[in-house]
């Protein structure tokens, strides 16, 4: 935690801004998030909650970023994708780019792309960068200093599952929840 905190005192101290990050995702009671590539459950209201967190700005000429390896791009219907009012971003290092429309960008790793997001003209069109999955994705975000908030929907419900949300870092605690999202149990019929 002193490391974390010293780390960003340097860098605010130099005036060099260091774009962070949040996570979100939807995770189940065995912290399960995706079977053969696709989502375990069906969840309308989720959607919806995950489709208006990610694109909520306060600055209407800034935009968000949505960040996703490969599988969890190509998850996304085909219709739906990219994911439109939002800055897709894949994370790939067997894609070209011509594989993904024009609109799309591709890095080879998570920091790869962090970093040509903060040093192109994009940094100052920016408001806030999304970890959207899939594990693998989230696996590395967790644990690197730019990850600052992590947005779980817990599923009171176990799934079988191969891709799995990982341990959230002890130096996480858990805070206030932003006005915008809801409280309390919400069900789906």
């Amino acid at each position: 935690d002193d490391i974390r905190t010293r780390n960003l005192a340097a860098i605010i101290k130099l005036g060099i801004k260091m774009l962070n990050f949040n996570l979100i995702a939807a995770i189940s009671e065995n912290f399960g998030i995706g079977v053969k590539g696709e989502l375990p459950w069906r969840l309308r209201s989720e959607l919806k909650y995950f489709s208006s967190t990610t694109r909520r700005r306060l600055d209407r000429k800034k935009q968000n970023v949505v960040i996703m390896g490969r599988k969890t791009y190509f998850a996304i219907p085909e219709d739906k994708r990219p994911l439109s009012d939002r800055l897709n971003v894949v994370l790939s290092t067997t894609f070209k780019t011509t594989d993904l429309p024009e609109n799309v960008l591709l890095y080879p790793n998570l920091e790869t792309a962090m970093e040509h997001l903060e040093q192109s003209d994009l940094s100052q069109q920016i408001e806030t960068v999304w970890l959207i999955g899939g594990g693998g994705v989230y696996k590395e975000a967790i644990v690197s200093p730019r990850c600052n908030r992590i947005y779980l929907t817990k599923i009171l419900r176990q799934y079988e599952c191969d891709t799995f949300f990982p341990e959230i870092p002890a130096d996480f605690q858990e805070v206030e929840l932003d006005q915008e999202i809801p409280r309390g149990i919400q069900e789906e019929a």
